[in-house]
């Protein structure tokens, strides 16, 4: 898989969405020992859940307390390969190729990746890897 229509920000060798979900500060990406990451704004990770369907999220209850979603602000819009998922309580969640996207509650700093490979069905979203 390939991440389109991202831009490379030399000066920090992050890269960012060029889009609406980056108006909205949703999502950027981060290069890490991983590789180039998916994170939000302020660099905390995203990850998905093999348990999830494309456009449709498993994760709810004591999961979503745990690995809470990555909620899009009201009125945000799809673009490319970064989509909307509609959770059950009527909430939107950004996802990535389909993949509803989450943090991890126990990722305390920009670029933690502890949440890595948890139960063998969560992930970081590799960039290069897509």
């Amino acid at each position: 898989m390939h991440v389109k229509k991202l831009l490379i920000a030399a000066a920090t060798a992050a890269l960012f969405v060029p889009s609406a979900i980056a108006q909205e500060g949703a999502i950027t990406m981060m290069e890490t020992a991983l590789g180039n990451i998916l994170t939000d704004a302020d660099g905390m990770t995203l990850y998905i859940f093999d348990r999830d369907e494309p456009g449709m999220s498993n994760c709810y209850d004591n999961c979503a307390i745990n690995w809470p979603p990555l909620l899009a602000a009201d009125g945000a819009t799809a673009d490319g390969e970064y989509t909307l998922v509609s959770r059950t309580d009527g909430t939107m969640q950004w996802a990535y190729d389909g993949m509803p996207l989450y943090y991890w509650k126990n990722d305390a700093a920009p670029g933690d990746t502890t949440g890595d490979g948890v139960g063998d069905v969560w992930h970081v979203v590799v960039a290069d890897a897509m």
